[in-house]
């Protein structure tokens, strides 16, 4: 293959994925808006009805639309669920995943969490009190600068209503999503990425991913991986790795 197809699973919006242009240049690339963000419908227009299916189903409707029979899944953060399940549901195409940060689960209990649960229920509170800064200043900021004033102006504009977007929000980071449990069972290729000082996944999270997958490739950031040139040179070393020499 010398040209790799890439999936990118985002948290909310295609526009995180900012590294996509940088992918680009050596890969065909894909992505796309969750169910209720953007221009993305839900169901009937019922937001009782959004849950973590439904991103999937939209991440194999956009694979489908493209014709891809062979593809690598990325995940970005609370996307990494997401990923994982595309994996499950189409282990026949998909060559390998991409995951950053790295975690088993979503979890924030015990010695060892996954994620600051302190931080999530203070941006649940945000979401609930004071949306328009959870949208403007609260989620812009898990990037820890991620994202330019333009990108997180166009995130914002793309962000649906409150209703619509509480559900996504505690969709996504439901902490018992089993993705370690998810991995093991499609038994693909895994790059695992750290994000270094990260504010909301914990190292021990990254940790005990890793151990639970020895042979996974790796890679320490410090950025979000969407937004990382060090995440997006980890993924072509990581495709040429499973497909061979790229061109």
């Amino acid at each position: 293959m010398s040209r790799p197809r890439i999936l990118l699973c985002p948290q909310f919006t295609e526009l995180e994925w900012t590294i996509a242009p940088q992918l680009a240049e050596w890969a065909e690339v894909a992505t796309f808006d969750a169910p209720g963000v953007g221009q993305e419908p839900i169901p009937g227009d019922d937001v009782t009805l959004f849950d973590r299916e439904l991103v999937v189903q939209r991440a194999l409707q956009e694979v489908d639309s493209l014709g891809w029979d062979s593809y690598f899944v990325v995940g970005d953060a609370w996307g990494t669920a997401t990923a994982a399940r595309v994996a499950i549901a189409r282990a026949g195409q998909v060559l390998g995943l991409g995951l950053g940060p790295a975690s088993l689960d979503y979890g924030s209990d015990g010695d060892r969490p996954a994620v600051n649960g302190e931080l999530v229920a203070a941006m649940t509170q945000l979401l609930r009190s004071d949306y328009d800064s959870f949208v403007r200043y609260g989620l812009t900021q898990f990037t820890q600068g991620g994202f330019d004033e333009e990108t997180a102006s166009r995130i914002v504009d793309r962000f649906p209503p409150m209703e619509v977007a509480a559900q996504v929000w505690e969709t996504h980071v439901e902490p018992h999503e089993p993705v370690g449990e998810l991995l093991a069972e499609v038994d693909k290729p895994l790059l695992l990425a750290k994000h270094d000082g990260c504010l909301v996944f914990t190292a021990e999270g990254y940790e005990d991913a890793v151990a639970a997958f020895p042979a996974a490739h790796t890679a320490s950031i410090q950025k979000a991986s969407s937004a990382s040139d060090e995440f997006a040179a980890a993924l072509r070393d990581f495709c040429a790795g499973v497909s061979g020499p790229l061109s």
